[in-house]
């Protein structure tokens, strides 16, 4: 189970720059709210906070960095682990790099007496966490002459680094305290997010409810004209989906983490996976599926292990003697080599070799068609399209071997799982929503300035989770009739298709969709 630890600094007494009133109390509050949250350490920093184990806490440049590189310098937590930072207090740049104003900062000599938001980033990803999360409530400071903010260079350091970052603002705003809430708008929005007023489970989703929250704040307490903006940094993708609060997880989220997991493994990407499994684990205490997957981690990791043992002795051999080719490995003519690790395993003994070809020499559209010709030729029932009770007695060994087959030689762009991670992400459920699914048609790329395509001209730039979808839509196009096309679409850059049906087809492609995402649950995809 990963473990929680914040710092949570706040400074309202400046030695050199304009008092705060309420950064201090910010600070408290945010304290308050993660020891309730079960953190099992809170570090505080503020005008006039206690002594911790004999050292002060008085938020200077020399005791914070001290703090700082010590964390760094003797990591104890690990790659479960989650460590959360929050600042409230003025941040400036200089010579475009980003800092945080201690209380002894001094506008005119900022690069002798602040602290450096990468500084800050290298010690926090030093304690050895493998999430890492920074709460900026640093509003421009307004003497500043270039009447810039932090935001630019911490951003991309966020994005480098893999660190969630939360700014309160864009780098051109203000961050607003506010005399009758006696807080900050950020840090109260931030406060209502993760608590019972939001009930934000995951990163995605507090970012989206502070979009949202701020702006409104803003208008009530400031007027129309002010502007505050915050924003979230979280790369990669599967950054945005960790669950920082997970006694709001839903059962949708535990699955999108679960399916990010599955992705890490099939990339081979071992720590990632390992850490998107004990966060299922702590959104779903004694989770099968995240231990096995653990396990399966484990078991990977020691048998590339002998491999490489293995394979570098056994190289050197070979290359003092090569030795004749056998029959099986005798080259075909203009054939392409295949190399993956995904094994052709099948329920039904379909052979899945043309697939793998097909996709391997990015065929994609040849490859969809094969597809759709495998999943529709049932042994002993071909089916015109497929229908919801057709998936969900389509057997898991299959569909898993050509989900991997997609995903591996698309380098992760296409595959149903991608496709269900999308519409999961969405909002998309077992139930029919017609607004989800034009959403999802629009981002993967089936619908085009409102028409509705088949075949792009250039399948290589398609977007994410475009493929597969022949054996999908052919129940939509009555049993994929070619006559349904209405020609070439130049501005939406594919086929327009004719949807006969209208909504009704929509919604039972979008059966479809939603019965495909709940068997590749079912079957740990």
């Amino acid at each position: 189970m990963g473990r929680n630890q914040a710092i949570s600094i706040g400074i309202n007494k400046y030695d050199f720059l304009t008092p705060l009133k309420y950064a201090k109390r910010d600070a408290e509050l945010m304290q308050e709210f993660l020891r309730g949250a079960s953190f099992e350490q809170v570090f505080f920093f503020s005008d006039d906070s206690p002594d911790y184990q004999g050292r002060p806490t008085r938020p200077s440049r020399n005791n914070l960095r001290r703090f700082l590189r010590q964390i760094s310098n003797k990591p104890i937590m690990a790659t479960g682990d989650n460590l959360w930072f929050f600042f409230s207090g003025h941040g400036m740049q200089c010579n475009g790099r980003d800092y945080l104003m201690p209380c002894d900062g001094d506008a005119e000599d900022v690069e002798h007496t602040a602290i450096p938001i990468d500084f800050v980033t290298e010690c926090l990803r030093g304690c050895g966490a493998g999430n890492v999360i920074l709460m900026l409530d640093a509003c421009r400071y307004r003497g500043s002459k270039s009447g810039l903010g932090i935001g630019n260079q911490a951003a991309e350091i966020a994005r480098q680094k893999g660190v969630v970052t939360f700014f309160s603002c864009s780098p051109n705003q203000l961050s607003y305290e506010i005399e009758t809430l006696q807080q900050g708008i950020f840090t109260k929005a931030v406060l209502e997010g993760l608590g019972i007023q939001g009930k934000c489970a995951t990163v995605e989703r507090l970012n989206h409810y502070l979009s949202c929250r701020v702006p409104e704040l803003i208008r009530e307490h400031k007027g129309e004209k002010v502007q505050q903006t915050p924003y979230c940094i979280a790369e990669p993708v599967t950054k945005s989906h960790l669950i920082i609060c997970p006694q709001y997880a839903t059962l949708q989220d535990v699955s999108i983490l679960k399916n990010d997991a599955y992705q890490a493994e099939l990339n081979k990407d071992y720590d990632l996976a390992k850490q998107l499994w004990i966060r299922v684990l702590a959104a779903s205490t004694g989770d099968m599926e995240a231990i096995n997957g653990i396990q399966r981690i484990a078991i990977s990791q020691i048998e590339n292990e002998r491999y490489s043992q293995g394979s570098s002795v056994s190289s050197s051999a070979a290359n003092k003697s090569p030795s004749p080719l056998s029959p099986k490995s005798t080259p075909v003519p203009n054939a392409i080599p295949i190399e993956t690790d995904v094994p052709l395993k099948s329920e039904w003994g379909v052979d899945y070799t043309n697939l793998r070809d097909l996709l391997a020499a990015k065929k994609w559209q040849e490859a969809d068609e094969e597809t759709a010709r495998v999943m529709l030729n049932i042994p002993g029932r071909k089916q015109e399209w497929l229908d919801v009770e057709s998936i969900e007695k389509f057997p898991c060994e299959d569909l898993r071997t050509i989900d991997q087959l997609w995903v591996e030689y698309s380098n992760g762009r296409f595959g149903f799982s991608v496709q269900k991670r999308i519409y999961q992400s969405l909002g998309g459920t077992s139930e029919y929503d017609r607004e989800v699914w034009e959403r999802f048609c629009d981002k993967v790329g089936w619908r085009k300035k409102n028409s509705w395509l088949y075949y792009l001209t250039c399948l290589e730039k398609a977007s994410e989770g475009h493929l597969p979808w022949g054996v999908l839509w052919c129940g939509w196009m009555w049993g994929g009739e070619r006559d349904d096309y209405m020609g070439w679409d130049s501005e939406a850059d594919g086929y327009e298709v004719q949807i006969r049906g209208g909504e009704e087809g929509g919604e039972d492609i979008s059966d479809c969709i939603s019965s495909l995402a709940s068997r590749l649950v079912k079957c740990n995809i």
